[in-house]
């Protein structure tokens, strides 16, 4: 069981109960929990509202910036990406309207 700290902002938020944190636990058979399992979770589980606006095909939408301990995922291998027991996610939308 990993346990997580989901943060959100630039109107994420919104989409997830107005709420800037979340805790998340996730179980994997094997025991590796990767970037795709959490992003898979925490919209089957915490996202209220608007999924298409979180999600596009299996990752986030373009324009959402996603960190892991604060170091941007396209460092670590983006879905690939290995989250342990502790880490903190987070996802900031880049997107507004104008």
């Amino acid at each position: 069981m990993v346990k997580l700290k989901i943060e959100l902002s630039g109107g994420l938020e919104i989409l997830f109960g107005n709420s800037k944190e979340h805790d998340l636990e996730i179980s994997q058979a094997n025991g590796k929990v990767t970037l795709a399992d959490v992003i898979t979770k925490a919209r089957d589980d915490l996202l209220t509202d608007r999924p298409e606006l979180f999600m596009k095909d299996d990752s986030v939408r373009p324009g959402i910036l996603v960190l892991v301990n604060d170091t941007d995922w396209e460092l670590t291998g983006t879905l690939h990406t290995l989250v342990e027991d502790g880490d903190t996610v987070t996802f900031i939308s880049t997107l507004h309207g104008g």
